[in-house]
């Protein structure tokens, strides 16, 4: 498989304006660095590349002076700083260029929203917009398989995941040991950056723990006994995981209805294979009992992939009674409910819950199975 086109590749051009910043975030391996080359191959324009992680590139910010950082770019008027969350304060430097420095344009990338954000957020407010760049989706393969390919290799996604070096690995025991060394040392390797962050076994116990329950309501009481630690560390190592784009949080649906459950979250691994390994599972489709799990977690991820590339404004939920009845996803977009249930199996009939029928007539309701998932997802 070559070099897959990023869905997001022509809306950073067109934001690519003077006297603007363009962040590029996601998780480490997902392609950041890649994607700024195939940018930079295709612009006429001279640039200044630099890399946040050279102890060389953090020294030439640590003068905060309009004529320091203007030399940093001389006559060009293009910079570009990968893994810029690493440059102490970097927020308010770029905030003096871009201010100061006519026709100016700045393109950054981070690993982790919880770090750029902070460095970024407040100085650069007005003055930046940011884009989201996950694994490969479906919507970016499309084009890439034939319809022949697309079964088989839909099936190894469920378990193997979407990281672009991965879908380029032919051999099964080569993709257990590239999750293996994505999970030590490229994702764990963000989380234990940040201070307060000390124990890395808890935070590899409790995404075991999420793993064996997505599609569930999490407790955190029940999350906390496990762990042996507080309930506050609990709900700061799922905010900081959420942050650094390993898992995704859903709330539960209610308007103000008695029987619905709105208290408890569910959480979803934005990309199967880093839930499978930490599962210890990584068998074939056909050898698994959670295959309703691999598919309910698959679905949303590229969903939220889908929403993230097409800029669309949705409100994400799942939809639970204290009397049992359910549906996996809602979304609140465009002034209507919709509502959705992923289902491997084509052939199993889903109806829609009486609770929500009742209460929420006008929403739209539909299933989505192997058989017509590109559609919704593309």
């Amino acid at each position: 498989m070559d070099l897959i086109p990023r869905l997001i590749e022509d809306q950073i051009k067109a934001y690519l304006k003077p006297n603007k910043v363009v962040v590029i975030l996601g998780p480490r391996r997902v392609g950041k660095t890649v994607l700024i080359r195939t940018l930079l191959s295709q612009t006429t324009e001279d640039y200044v590349l630099l890399n946040g992680e050279d102890i060389a590139t953090r020294e030439l910010f640590q003068r905060r002076s309009v004529k320091a950082l203007s030399r940093i770019i001389g006559d060009k008027r293009f910079l570009i700083i990968d893994e810029a969350q690493k440059i102490p304060d970097i927020g308010n430097a770029l905030k003096l260029m871009v201010d100061e420095i006519p026709g100016l344009k700045v393109m950054i990338t981070g690993s982790s929203a919880f770090d750029v954000e902070n460095y970024t957020g407040e100085p650069l407010t007005g003055r930046k917009t940011t884009f989201k760049l996950f694994g490969i989706s479906e919507g970016e393969l499309l084009n890439q398989e034939s319809i022949l390919e697309k079964k088989d290799n839909l099936h190894t996604r469920l378990v193997y995941g979407n990281y672009p070096e991965l879908l380029q690995i032919q051999n099964e025991e080569d993709k257990i040991r590239y999750l293996k060394e994505l999970l030590n040392s490229y994702l764990l390797k963000d989380i234990l950056t940040f201070e307060t962050i000390r124990n890395s076994n808890k935070i590899i116990d409790l995404l075991r723990l999420i793993g064996f329950q997505v599609g569930s309501e999490v407790s955190i009481p029940e999350l906390s006994n496990s762990l042996q630690v507080s309930r506050n560390t609990v709900d700061k190592y799922l905010d900081l995981l959420t942050k650094v784009f390993i898992i995704y949080k859903v709330s539960g649906f209610s308007r103000n209805l008695r029987k619905e459950v709105t208290k408890s979250s569910r959480y979803y691994f934005l990309d199967n294979g880093v839930r499978n390994v930490l599962i210890g599972n990584l068998n074939s489709v056909n050898l698994r009992n959670d295959l309703g799990i691999l598919w309910e977690n698959y679905m949303v991820s590229e969903r939220v992939k889908h929403q993230n590339y097409t800029n669309m404004l949705v409100y994400n939920y799942f939809w639970r009674t204290y009397d049992q009845q359910e549906i996996d996803w809602i979304e609140d977009r465009g002034g209507k409910l919709h509502a959705y249930e992923f289902k491997w199996n084509t052939r199993k009939k889903v109806r829609i819950p009486g609770g929500w029928e009742k209460n929420y007539p006008d929403s739209a309701f539909e299933v989505i199975t192997p058989g017509n998932y590109l559609d919704w997802l593309t």
